[in-house]
């Protein structure tokens, strides 16, 4: 589920070409020189190559390689499809580690061991995930829980994670003194008890040694998983409290000691173990141990198999498939890089062959794999926090999240249909050895868990419980099929990828925990929230662009789901003051930093997808925003318009249901118009002031409440319902453009 990113990463060594052999296993070109076993491609296992004639086996290691050491869970067993396209082209493994490079950005660079080394961390991963799994059925107190799930993985982040790539894929001296003294110093922490809390507004001298020593080696975990930026962050933050009393107002506070400030940090719950790191240690692990399960029972690589053989043999098939495939690859993941390039490993070839231009290719791509972070029932490590912060069910914050997700996939699915229309799409042909039925009868078990996850919680379950009980669901019925059975030795890598696989979350939200501490501490929060207003003149739109704004830059900066807490505790409360209610503004904050996906100048979604087509990164970026449109104005909606909140399935204030159906159909239409726009076609191409009507129509659709005030200006009378205007508008031109659709296309 890792939706991180990381600053340091080594440059992937470059291969050669691959072709597809006939029976649709990745042949190397003759002569080519074979992939190293250490540097697994993005898509594929990282455990070796599949076997022939197989194409649902989980894959084996090669000679050896120990299982689960290779840092994180590969996004798929496989990216090698059972569908086969005919002439396909290939995707050179020089441009496939390039791609891999970016997955390291977000998920981080770690090391590759084999032998006694491996073992010990394989080990390590495995204890944790059973310990995590125990957690979730048996009571473990908070504390505790908190405590160990931090030292299992800071324990693992220094052995995984070298201190400089030129040290990687060897464990040195100094990893193992700063692993062994994080599990003391918890240790420490955990058999003081209730003794040892008491102390926190009056620490001992050897409790704040001993919490200076923790901060410092968590930011260190953190910058060796995360980068250097949010360890930076924190560190600033860290001086904002020691130092309040001599800055100007309005950011002035009484200051506190540095005695203090550690008792808080360290020693509270408010602090480093507060409300992040109590849902990594919960739901995050959870889902991410879940999501190793699915992908060593060969999950991955049915859901693209699936989508490929439904959408396949079409003139727009090559579109519809990436959609497809990053919906059910991305829901169970929560992993954007790693959805663009598992599903462009596969499909760019079929893309390329249908007559998608390089840049458009790469933009469909990157927008697919946001949609994993925005698509439940995952939607990334954030929505586990809303939950927490919210006092809310994760199943309510699925629930809210429905909508968004169906209008994002609608929007994308109609510009894919446009985008067919432009380049004039042609079919690729295809042959499969399976069809869609028998498919479904042999490894049709898979989309079971996934709607067992969320049965489960409507049945009354706790979140951790459903994700427990669909665990081991995912477990038993990997056995129904001898080539998808989690046998010990792919039981042994799915337990080890389930830890392995949040680490950089798990760090990320402590280190949030210093900057959350911080804000509970000094009150920033509430100062942050009036300087906005102030700036804002109390205007809700403007508050609105400036939170969209403030979200859209801390995105830039730090992994998605820090910026998501930092922005919480300190952006929220503005929104909140002018009356949206606190679910839409936290949902609001959620979308805007997910963006900072596919935004420049760590879009790493949109440059993984160039690295595969082989396109500009920055054009293909800018391709990407125009998929990814729905999910920058939607946003805006549920905080600007009295019935935006029916798009999160809540009855508007004095309304009905009917309401939520009004408004997810109305902003559904606009949306389509806006894409028109965005696309610059049609049943044919858009004309330049045809297009600006086209945007017209759809801001009446998607935005009518806050245009009502101009269109009255406009027209010189009190315009009650734009919306219906902006209806007739997309209907007039919709006959406009299939009565003209038979003039030339442009070249």
């Amino acid at each position: 589920m890792a939706d991180e990113r990381t600053g340091a990463h080594s440059a992937p060594p470059s291969g050669s070409g691959r072709q597809p052999s006939s029976d649709g296993t990745a042949a190397a070109t003759p002569g080519a020189p074979a992939s190293s076993p250490g540097s697994p491609l993005p898509g594929s296992s990282l455990y070796g190559a599949a076997e022939k004639n197989d194409p649902f086996r989980p894959l084996e290691p090669p000679p050896g390689y120990v299982p689960g050491s290779s840092g994180r869970p590969a996004p798929v067993d496989s990216a090698l499809p059972d569908v086969r396209l005919t002439s396909q082209g290939a995707i050179s493994d020089e441009a496939l580690r390039k791609a891999e490079a970016y997955i390291e950005q977000e998920e981080g660079a770690a090391n590759r061991l084999s032998g006694r080394a491996g073992m010990i961390v394989t080990a390590i991963a495995v204890v944790s995930t059973l310990f995590h799994l125990y957690a979730a059925y048996a009571i473990v107190p908070t504390q505790t829980l908190r405590y160990v799930h931090v030292a299992f993985v800071m324990a693992l982040c220094f052995l995984l994670f070298p201190l400089a790539t030129r040290f990687r894929n060897a464990i040195r001296w100094w990893d193992v003194v700063a692993a062994i003294a994080s599990v003391g110093i918890l240790g420490y922490a955990l058999i003081g008890g209730e003794e040892f809390t008491d102390r926190a507004t009056m620490p001992d001298p050897l409790d704040v040694v001993l919490g200076v020593v923790f901060i410092v080696l968590l930011l260190e975990a953190t910058r060796r998983t995360t980068g250097w930026i949010m360890p930076v962050v924190a560190i600033l933050f860290i001086v904002y409290a020691l130092v309040g009393p001599y800055l100007p107002a309005p950011w002035t506070h009484r200051g506190y000691t540095f005695t203090r400030l550690v008792g808080h940090l360290f020693i509270t719950l408010e602090g480093i173990f507060g409300v992040a790191v109590d849902v990594s240690s919960s739901l995050i692990i959870m889902f991410t141990i879940y999501g190793a399960f699915l992908q060593h029972s060969g999950a991955g690589k049915f859901f693209i198999n699936f989508s490929l053989a439904v959408m396949g043999g079409k003139p727009n098939s090559a579109g519809r498939t990436v959609v497809l495939s990053s919906f059910l690859l991305g829901g169970p993941s929560g992993s954007g890089v790693a959805t663009t390039v598992t599903i462009g490993a596969v499909a760019y070839p079929m893309m390329a062959r249908a007559g998608f231009e390089k840049n458009a290719a790469g933009g469909l791509l990157a927008a697919g794999g946001l949609g994993a972070i925005l698509s439940p029932p995952v939607l990334g490590a954030a929505a586990f926090l809303i939950a927490e912060f919210l006092k809310i069910s994760y199943l309510d914050v699925i629930w809210m999240a429905l909508i968004p997700t169906c209008l994002y996939y609608l929007s994308l699915l109609f510009m894919v249909e446009l985008d067919a229309r432009r380049f004039g799409a042609k079919a690729v042909p295809y042959d499969t050895s399976l069809t869609i039925p028998q498919m479904l009868r042999r490894y049709g078990f898979h989309f079971t868990s996934l709607v067992a996850v969320v049965g489960f919680m409507v049945a009354g379950y706790s979140p951790m419980l459903s994700v427990f009980w669909s665990t081991l669901l995912v477990l038993g019925l990997s056995f129904l099929r001898p080539d998808t059975a989690l046998w010990p030795k792919k039981l042994v890598r799915a337990l080890a990828d389930g830890t392995i696989g949040v680490l950089n979350a798990a760090t990320t939200c402590a280190s949030a925990g210093i900057i959350v501490g911080v804000v509970t501490l000094t009150g920033l929060g509430l100062k942050f929230s009036s300087i906005v207003l102030a700036y804002a003149g109390n205007s809700l739109l403007l508050t609105a662009l400036y939170t969209a704004l403030i979200v859209w830059i801390v995105g830039l900066a730090v992994p998605v789901t820090a910026s998501y807490i930092i922005c919480a505790v300190i952006a929220a409360p503005a929104l909140i003051k002018l009356g949206v209610p606190e679910f839409a503004a936290h949902m609001f904050i959620f979308y805007y930093a997910v963006l900072s996906e596919v935004s420049p100048p760590t879009a790493l979604s949109p440059f993984a997808a160039a690295a595969i087509t082989g396109g500009d990164p920055y054009r293909t970026t800018l391709q990407a925003w125009k998929y990814t449109l729905p999910a920058f104005l939607v946003p805006f909606v549920f905080i600007l318009d009295p019935l935006g909140v029916g798009l999160l399935m809540a009855v508007p204030k004095g309304g009905t249901v009917l309401d939520v159906v009004l408004i997810a159909l109305k902003t559904a239409i606009g949306l389509g118009a806006l894409a028109v726009a965005a696309q610059g076609w049609a049943w044919r191409a858009v004309a330049a002031g045809e297009r600006g009507l086209w945007i017209v129509a759809g801001l009446l659709l998607v935005f009518p409440s806050l245009l009502e005030p101009a269109t009255e200006w406009l027209v010189g009378v009190d315009v009650p319902h734009p919306a219906w205007f902006g209806l007739a508008l997309v209907a007039l031109l919709v006959l406009h453009q299939i009565r003209t659709r038979g003039e030339a296309r442009p070249a």
